[in-house]
């Protein structure tokens, strides 16, 4: 089975990951480029970044032995129904030298992929947004949240950076003292954490520096946060509490009472042993005590293994998950 090829890549905002892999699970080619998602930088730079990863991971590889390949790519939806988006993508993947056809799907299922083989389970995802989406016969069935900053991704980065500005002007309002979080932020926002005569002065210097930037840019103070909860900091951790029950209650709008099927989480504030992810672990946990918990891991060979599991010559996809996809910790 070795001559055949397979290659996923993992297309995010900010990193394109590709991966060529033989069915005895040896990673023959790895690549990486810039952020492919064409919903943030358009299809034409979307593409060009995808066709930079590919020809990275099939340096030493001839594109005539893979014989499938996956791309999954948050949006993928909008891809899907978008002519132009396509055939950019279609000219790219011709371009690496491959013939042989491709599946776009949702980054959500490869990071349920990324973590386990069993076909039926539950994603969690929260890095500077959040989405919780059910999987069924390994595709995405029902989704919760993930309706962007403005209207939803309750618990994720931005939201705990929102709510670390929200504390900090409560305080202010009051005229109170910052905590260790409030000084932080404050520090981060205006350069100085010392807060003027007049409170009032202060607050609107932390509201004009953040309606100056972008509104997602708020998620960057979402590791000021992390950093304060494990230092036990009484608003971080509260916050940190909050924003796990927030996810755990998007996974129950979609996910039985009792279920027994695994959870994945996925990233970057649930990878890892951050106190979010130990706060989600502990409450997912008590909801569905029988229920597996693992890691989201490599993402591309998630996909490598999504393309290669209904080729005629797989007979044990659980067996090739093994050999694909690297263990998480």
């Amino acid at each position: 089975m070795s001559d055949s090829v397979v290659v996923g890549l993992d297309v995010g905002g900010t990193a394109t990951r590709a991966a060529a892999l033989n069915l005895d699970g040896v990673r023959l080619g790895t690549g990486q480029a810039g952020g492919g998602n064409p919903t943030s930088h358009g299809a034409e730079r979307a593409a060009a970044e995808l066709l930079a990863a590919l020809r990275a991971a099939l340096t030493d590889v001839d594109p005539a032995r893979v014989r499938a390949g996956v791309i999954g790519l948050a949006g993928a939806g909008r891809l899907l129904t978008d002519p132009q988006g396509q055939a950019a993508f279609d000219r790219a993947w011709a371009d690496a030298g491959l013939r042989c056809p491709y599946t776009v799907h949702g980054d959500a299922l490869v990071a349920y992929a990324s973590g386990t083989s069993a076909p039926n389970g539950t994603v969690l995802i929260a890095g500077t947004g959040a989405i919780a989406a059910q999987v069924r016969d390994l595709h995405l069935d029902r989704t919760a949240d993930g309706h962007g900053w403005l209207l939803g991704d309750a618990g994720s980065g931005f939201w705990l950076g929102r709510e670390a500005v929200r504390l900090l002007l409560s305080d202010l309002d009051r005229a109170d003292p910052p905590g260790e979080l409030g000084r932080r932020v404050l520090a981060e926002l205006t350069g100085s954490p010392e807060v003027a005569a007049r409170p009032r002065a202060t607050a609107e210097a932390v509201v004009q520096a953040v309606t100056r930037r972008p509104p997602l840019e708020l998620a960057r103070l979402a590791p000021l946060v992390v950093a304060a909860a494990r230092e036990a900091e009484p608003a971080a951790l509260a916050l940190i509490r909050e924003a796990a029950t927030l996810l755990a209650e998007s996974v129950s709008r979609i996910r039985p009472v009792g279920a027994a099927e695994p959870v994945v989480l996925g990233g970057g504030l649930l990878t890892g042993h951050t106190p979010l992810a130990d706060a989600v672990r502990a409450e997912l946990a008590r909801r569905w005590p029988d229920a597996p918990l693992h890691t989201a891991g490599d993402g591309a060979a998630a996909a490598a293994w999504l393309a290669a599991r209904d080729l005629p010559e797989v007979a044990d996809p659980a067996g090739l998950h093994a050999l694909l996809v690297p263990p998480t910790a």
